[in-house]
């Protein structure tokens, strides 16, 4: 057996035995604390002892990166949008920009898995870019997120084959925008028909 086959086995021994210990907390969790800090409520100017839910707010940090069973506000996802803290990790590109599929073999599926997340945890180690940031809400209200998945050209939703959503994510994207439409927080073009009106008004006789 070669030396590098038993130093491997020694530090795979070590690992299951928790003498080392391996960081799976995902590159969006430290710029999720900063945020989390950030937006917890501050002290009282008077010096008086916060509150426990205040205290909870500040100390919020899960144990388990892939929790997603925590619901966050639309308010709260569209503050995060204007935040450092996704200036930081996403700078002037789209969410989707820097995401990249994996897969089996040389060429991509055409459809992308069905969901990412399965009894409330990530089931996958390559989420989508809107469920591997639990800060991203698809709600119609969010019209800075929405517009990222809209064509600059044609005004259409972009396919999962260029953004890389889920299935259930995309699907939940097109209901989105289309309430965003219908409540007018996204102007499109409407396209220009051309009617025969003699068809609807006979021709008046002589």
């Amino acid at each position: 057996m070669s030396i590098f086959r038993v130093l491997g086995s020694e530090i795979f021994s070590a690992y299951r035995q928790g003498i080392i210990s391996v960081n799976s907390r995902s590159f969006l969790t430290s710029v999720h604390n900063r945020f989390a800090e950030k937006t917890a409520p501050s002290d009282d100017v008077e010096g008086n002892q916060p509150s426990e839910e205040q205290e909870q707010a500040k100390v919020e940090v899960r144990d388990d990166p892939k929790d997603r069973t925590r619901i966050i506000p639309v308010e709260t996802s569209i503050r995060y949008l204007t935040s450092e803290a996704y200036q930081q990790t996403y700078q002037e590109d789209p969410v989707w920009k820097q995401y990249r599929r994996n897969h089996k073999g040389v060429y991509p599926p055409k459809q992308t898995r069905k969901t990412c997340i399965r009894q409330g945890k990530l089931a996958t180690g390559n989420p989508c870019p809107i469920c591997r940031d639990e800060y991203l809400v698809l709600d119609h209200r969010n019209v800075d997120l929405i517009k990222q998945f809209i064509s600059s050209q044609n005004g259409k939703v972009l396919s999962y084959q260029i953004t890389g959503l889920c299935q259930k994510r995309h699907q939940e994207l097109l209901v989105v925008v289309e309430r965003a439409k219908d409540y007018g927080l996204i102007t499109f073009d409407v396209p220009f028909r051309d009617y025969d009106y003699s068809e609807y008004y006979p021709a008046q006789k002589q």
